[in-house]
């Protein structure tokens, strides 16, 4: 994977849970800290989410998007 945000952390999923139409997916990032991020359940089946998962945090602007390999 090749993107330009600079600001990516590497983590563990420890929580999805879908809603009507957006998910929201919980990374530990470590050191206790844990990143929530809110995507569309399509993303989330797309991706292959699942509890303990490892992933890419990508931290642009406003947003907070989930990568994987």
């Amino acid at each position: 994977m090749r993107i330009s945000a600079r600001n990516q952390i590497m983590g563990k999923i420890i929580d999805v849970k879908k809603g009507a139409t957006t998910a929201h997916v919980r990374v530990d990032i470590g050191a206790g800290q844990i990143v929530t991020s809110a995507i569309t359940n399509e993303a989330v089946d797309e991706l292959g989410l699942k509890t303990g998962g490892a992933v890419t945090v990508v931290i642009k602007s406003s947003d907070v998007m989930i990568a994987v390999n």
